[in-house]
C-alpha cells in the first residue's frame, strides 16, 4: 500500500520499519509544552490516510527508560495534519521545564511507532437482549 506524506519540517524523518517490527519508527523533531504541562513531540510529518484505513500511534519501548508516561496509550492519526505525541512527567510533573538529562526524548530520537491498518465499518443493532459472556465477573454497586 503506498501512503502520501508530506515533511512539515527539514529535519523529519521518512518512517521506516527496523527488522521484523510491525510498526514504523517515528522521530521527533521539535519539543514544545501544552496547557496541562504534557511534554509535545512533534514529527514535523503529516499523512494521508487512504479511506478505511487507521493510522495508531504507539509508545517506543525506549519509554521504560524515561520519566515519561504516554497520555492516550494509543494515538489515532488525523489525514493532513502533523502527527505528534504527548506524554506527562512521572518524575516532575509540576515542573517541567525541569527535563534533562535522558529523562526525556531529545531531537531526533524514536518517540514511537506507526501502525496502519484497515478497520471495519461497525454498525450497531439496538437489541433487548444480549449473550452473555461466562469469562466476565459480576459487577455491582457494592464491589465499587
Amino acid at each position: 500500500m503506498k501512503v502520501k506524506i508530506k515533511k512539515l519540517h527539514e529535519d523529519a524523518v521518512i518512517p521506516k520499519y527496523a527488522e521484523s517490527n510491525a510498526g514504523m519508527d517515528l522521530h521527533c523533531v521539535h519539543r514544545g509544552w501544552d496547557d496541562y504541562g504534557n511534554i509535545v513531540y512533534f514529527t514535523g510529518l503529516a499523512f494521508e490516510i487512504p479511506s478505511g484505513y487507521v493510522g495508531l500511534l504507539f509508545p517506543s519501548s525506549s519509554l521504560c527508560k524515561k520519566e515519561l508516561s504516554i497520555t492516550n496509550s494509543v494515538g489515532v492519526i488525523d489525514s493532513g495534519r502533523e502527527v505528534m505525541m504527548k506524554f506527562s512527567n512521572t518524575g516532575n510533573p509540576k515542573e517541567p521545564w525541569l527535563y534533562t538529562d535522558g529523562k526525556i526524548y531529545e531531537m531526533g530520537e524514536r518517540i514511537g511507532q506507526l501502525i496502519i491498518m484497515p478497520y471495519p465499518q461497525i454498525e450497531f443493532v439496538l437489541a433487548d437482549e444480549l449473550v452473555e459472556s461466562s469469562d466476565q465477573p459480576e459487577c455491582t454497586n457494592e464491589n465499587l
